[in-house]
């Protein structure tokens, strides 16, 4: 078979370890041929592909980024995009699968070209560990790695100085990485999300801790929502897909908590440092895994399905169920965390 790979929406660490495995697996075990689309949806579209080989993942799979390149192009909305114009653009150069490898949005279009007839499936990606479906999604775990990282280092100044320190990590509408990160580096409060908090009883977390001559650590997702307030902060204008770019809640909490409680405090937002880099072990082992599944995925005809992992399992799931709805923190998992808090 002649099969291409696609990385769409937000980078992620190990998306090359997933395009590695894939064709290597391709290549050794089914005598495939490969191509890899450039820029996500918008090269299956425009038929802007090259040929992979094994040369061209050698040595890729502890590399961050993507060799193929990405972007949030819309599969329909783009022009020449929908499924009758792919389907003749792959009939044309002869491809007889894609893997498309991304988040919500990219197997949201997936599932979608699937059911109109399109030979496709998917693998999970994403930072943020917000796909249903599936235990944990390579990424998290590097993210989770870099936030705990830069956490420890400002306990470690905000203990010199005798100050509070606020940390804003990337979660716009689940709380993982502020919860694994912010309960790896011992913080005082982690406001995700799901859970509403109001500004009171951050500061009393606060004042708790102070009051025992530490520097407070506080963890806040960038989607964190005050209780008193409507909706997420997004100060930062528009993202080019038309959603609202948030930011600035850490900067909010910093100056409601030295206004509050007089303690002075700073704040470090973590951005996009977060999915850039080498992955880690676990993430690099998961991608390549799923990478694997992806393949064998193709030469059952599973189209319309995806690589998922379940234990320590990489199992078949459809794309349906890991669209249905966003996998949110649990309550009881915020209830675990929210113990050690102020402590």
């Amino acid at each position: 078979m002649r099969i291409g790979l696609m990385t769409s929406g937000g980078d992620c660490p190990g998306l090359n370890a997933v395009i590695r495995s894939a064709v290597l697996h391709g290549i050794k075990s089914y005598g495939d041929e490969f191509v890899g689309f450039r820029a996500g949806w918008r090269g299956v579209i425009e038929a802007d592909y090259f040929e992979l080989g094994r040369q061209n993942v050698r040595g890729i799979s502890r590399e961050g980024g993507t060799i193929l390149g990405t972007s949030r192009t819309h599969p329909y909305n783009h022009p020449g995009g929908g499924p009758e114009n792919m389907a003749k653009t792959l009939k044309r150069h002869e491809i007889d699968a894609v893997i498309a490898i991304g988040g919500e949005g990219t197997l949201a279009g997936a599932k979608r070209l699937a059911d109109a007839g399109i030979p496709v499936v998917g693998v999970p990606k994403t930072i943020d560990n917000d796909l249903n479906a599936t235990d944990y999604t390579f990424g998290f775990d590097t993210a989770i790695s870099i936030a705990t990282d830069a956490m420890d280092r400002l306990r470690t100044t905000g203990e010199s100085h005798h100050r509070c320190m606020v940390s804003e990590v990337m979660g716009r509408h689940v709380g993982w990485i502020a919860l694994h990160s912010g309960m790896a580096a011992g913080a005082h409060a982690i406001l995700i999300p799901e859970q509403r908090v109001n500004i009171d009883q951050v500061c009393e977390w606060v004042e708790q801790v102070h009051s025992r001559g530490r520097a407070p650590l506080v963890v806040v997702a960038e989607g964190f929502i005050p209780d008193d307030a409507e909706e997420a902060l997004a100060g930062k204008g528009q993202e080019a897909d038309g959603r609202p770019r948030l930011g600035g809640i850490g900067e909010f909490i910093t100056a409601q908590i030295e206004q509050r409680t007089g303690i002075e405090t700073r704040n470090t937002t973590l951005g996009h440092i977060q999915r850039g880099g080498n992955p880690t072990g676990y993430d690099r082992v998961l991608a390549t895994r799923f990478g694997i599944k992806a393949l064998d995925l193709v030469h059952e005809g599973a189209w319309g399905h995806m690589a998922s992992l379940r234990g320590t399992e990489i199992v078949t799931m459809g794309l349906t169920e890991a669209l249905d709805g966003l996998k949110e923190v649990p309550a009881q998992r915020y209830e675990e965390a929210k113990i050690l808090f102020g402590r």
